[in-house]
C-alpha cells in the first residue's frame, strides 16, 4: 500500500509531512477543474477533489490510497479563482480588504472501491489594506498560484486579522478532517 498525493502543491506536501506521512508519491491531476453552478461551496470542493482523486486512481494500484484536495475562496457567496495576472491579484486583494471571506477545502480519499469525501470551512478576516501594501505584496509574486491571491503561510499572513476555523484549511489541507478521514482507511497519524 502506498499513499499518493493527487496534487503538485508544495504546501500540501509539507502538511502531509507535518503529520508524519512521509514517503508518499506525488502524482498531480492535470485535468481542468470545473465549477458547476448551483452547487454549495462544500459540494463544489468535494466534487472537484473527488474527480482529481478518481483521475489519479486510474494510474495507481487498487491498494494505493489516493488523497486529493481542492480549495476555493468565497466572497459574498461567489468563488474567487486564482489570479491569472498581477492586475487580477490586485483586484482580488482590494475586494478582500477589510472584509470576511470564507475558505472551503474539499478532501477526497480513494482506495480501490472505497472512497470518502469531506469539506472544511474557515472564515478569514482581513484588515484594511492600502494600495501600496497590495502593490508591494503582488510584486513578490506570492499571490499568483493561490486561491484568494494570498498565502497565509507566507507574507500574506500580515493581512489576516483573525481566523474562525482550522488554520491549515486556509493553507489548503485541513489536517484535523484529513486525519479523521484517514482512520476509515486504517491510517492513524
Amino acid at each position: 500500500m502506498g499513499i499518493v498525493l493527487a496534487s503538485g502543491s508544495p504546501r500540501r506536501q509539507e502538511l502531509l509531512r507535518l503529520i508524519g506521512l512521509d514517503g508518499f508519491t506525488v502524482l498531480p491531476d492535470t485535468a481542468e477543474e470545473e465549477i458547476i453552478p448551483g452547487l454549495s461551496p462544500e459540494q463544489t470542493v468535494c466534487g472537484i477533489a473527488f474527480q482529481k482523486a478518481k483521475n489519479v486512481s486510474l494510474l495507481c494500484g487498487d491498494d494505493d490510497i489516493i488523497i486529493a484536495a481542492d480549495t476555493l475562496v468565497y466572497l459574498d457567496g461567489l468563488p474567487i479563482a486564482k489570479p491569472e495576472s498581477p492586475e487580477e491579484a490586485v483586484e482580488i486583494l482590494k475586494s478582500l480588504s477589510g472584509r470576511r471571506h470564507t475558505v472551503y477545502t474539499g478532501i477526497a480519499i480513494i482506495r480501490g472501491g472505497q472512497h470518502a469525501t469531506g469539506a472544511e470551512k474557515t472564515d478569514v478576516f482581513f484588515r484594511e489594506l492600502s494600495e501600496d501594501e497590495i502593490s508591494a505584496y503582488v510584486g513578490t509574486g506570492e499571490p499568483m498560484d493561490k486561491a484568494g491571491a494570498y498565502g497565509v503561510q507566507g507574507r500574506g499572513a500580515v493581512f489576516v486579522e483573525s481566523i474562525k476555523g482550522e488554520f491549515y484549511n486556509v493553507m489548503g489541507l485541513p489536517l484535523c478532517r484529513l486525519s479523521v478521514m484517514l482512520k476509515e482507511f486504517g491510517i492513524y497519524v
